[in-house]
């Protein structure tokens, strides 16, 4: 018990207190991202709430069970914990050591019921819960009206067009850099030919994020996360800042 005492007198002090209830409220409410922005950096160790994490070097035969839950419109748009910009209509979620863009297998114990996600986040950091889904993952398993059930996650590998792979390291794959996003489409493609004619390889990835649609605008293709991150420091001293390492599906 703490050797110190809160008293509260008078109108002034209890709109104090309330502020403060709030302010608890808040913070419990919050979702910790690790700041890992690049994949040349998930595969290291990590620190939330005084714990520490050591993300996996490969998720090949990973199965796991234990409890979910989900994350939805409060994060809405938000960063994820791999740089992207996080769809509570999409198909993903946050695992603490599953490597990121890895899809698993998500079996809603009770029901049966399953749904394949990619991962692209950290988390979560609450109980013993073991994955945290997408508001639209779970609304395909009928996680959305228990809020935490039980689940089996099954790793089934990187995904290469209709089949999954497994990689023997985050160094083995195909990436590319992202330097810039645009609402307007045109600006998105005018940026992408002018690329294209400084440094060769570049392309251009649309999404819907909060009801707009984003052009992303990446330059390069390289077959190494080594290789990947050189040319990111490169880019970024050439002034492309904020520039990032992500993976291609």
């Amino acid at each position: 018990m703490s050797r110190y005492r809160l008293q509260i007198t008078g109108p002034a002090n209890i709109i104090m207190l309330l502020v403060i209830t709030l302010l608890f409220a808040g913070c419990a409410r919050q979702r910790y991202t690790v700041p890992d922005t690049a994949p040349h950096k998930i595969s290291k160790p990590y620190v939330v709430q005084g714990k520490r994490y050591e993300p996996l070097a490969t998720a090949d035969g990973f199965v796991q069970e234990g409890l979910a839950s989900f994350y939805g419109r409060d994060f809405h748009g938000r960063k994820t914990s791999n740089g992207e910009l996080f769809d509570m209509h999409g198909l993903t979620a946050a695992h603490k050591t599953l490597p990121f863009g890895v899809y698993v297998k998500v079996e809603h114990r009770r029901t049966g019921k399953e749904v394949l996600v990619r991962i692209n986040d950290r988390g979560p950091f609450v109980g013993n819960r073991i994955i945290d889904l997408s508001e639209g993952a779970a609304s395909r398993i009928g996680l959305l009206q228990e809020g935490v059930a039980a689940v089996k996650i099954s790793a089934l590998g990187y995904k290469s067009g209709d089949s999954y792979r497994q990689l023997s390291s985050y160094d083995t794959g195909s990436y590319t850099i992202q330097v810039g996003a645009f609402t307007v489409k045109e600006n998105a493609y005018r940026y992408r030919d002018e690329l294209k004619k400084n440094y060769g390889a570049a392309d251009v990835q649309d999404s819907w994020i909060k009801n707009t649609r984003y052009y992303r605008v990446r330059l390069g293709r390289f077959e190494s996360l080594q290789q990947a991150q050189t040319n990111r420091d490169e880019y970024e001293q050439k002034g492309f800042k904020g520039c990032f390492v992500v993976a291609v599906d």
